[in-house]
């Protein structure tokens, strides 16, 4: 691969691809919390983004590196995503029925729930590094960086679609998210399993 327009137009769609994920899980995020403030929005649209950029460049370090133990550990992807949204999505789901009378403000996310969140929706993209794996170094390093970009942009538009939503649902807006969560897991874990 050369440094030119497919190039960039390669990174650019992938970005997009693995993003979904995160873009729904934003969306349900805002749903969570319709009063979010816009530097909290900057957090978590960063953390998706920051995951979406690491795992490609693990899993291109592991394909130059360990490629024979990545692909062992590449069954459990759908897995380790399945349960950690529905753990997520269940304790929304959960918390949203609980409350579903109640006029009180829904709690924001902590950050361990959206490190949780970060990972289960990049997990996924570990195994990108088996398609940039022809990519030297520089090149790996500039995919990684657009879809980080890519992610960040994509995830915003899900939190302020979210939260616009999230207002208009008031308190049907943290079973939703919920039930949006767990959705993700299962999509996650029967796409990965079909590929497996």
């Amino acid at each position: 691969m050369e440094w030119n327009f497919m190039f960039i137009l390669n990174s650019i769609l992938l970005g997009v691809g693995l993003a979904m994920d995160a873009f729904s899980v934003s969306m349900a995020n805002g749903l969570h919390d319709p009063t979010m403030k816009k530097s909290r929005m900057n957090r978590i649209a960063g953390v998706f983004s920051g995951f979406q950029f690491a795992m490609p460049m693990i899993g291109w370090i592991c394909v130059h590196t360990i490629v024979q133990y990545f692909r062992a550990f590449e069954q459990a992807i759908p897995w380790i995503a399945l349960i950690l949204l529905s753990l997520i999505g269940g304790e929304m789901l959960i918390e949203g029925i609980r409350n579903k009378d109640s006029k009180e403000k829904t709690t924001g996310l902590d950050i361990w729930t959206l490190l949780i969140q970060g990972v289960a929706t990049s997990i996924d993209a570990l195994s990108v590094g088996f398609t940039i794996a022809e990519y030297g170094w520089g090149m790996a390093l500039a995919a990684c960086i657009i879809i980080a970009a890519v992610t960040f942009i994509i995830c915003m538009a899900g939190l302020v679609i979210g939260k616009k939503f999230g207002t208009k649902l008031s308190n049907k807006a943290q079973i939703l998210g919920g039930v949006i969560l767990i959705a993700i897991g299962i999509e996650i874990f029967i796409t990965g399993m079909h590929v497996s």
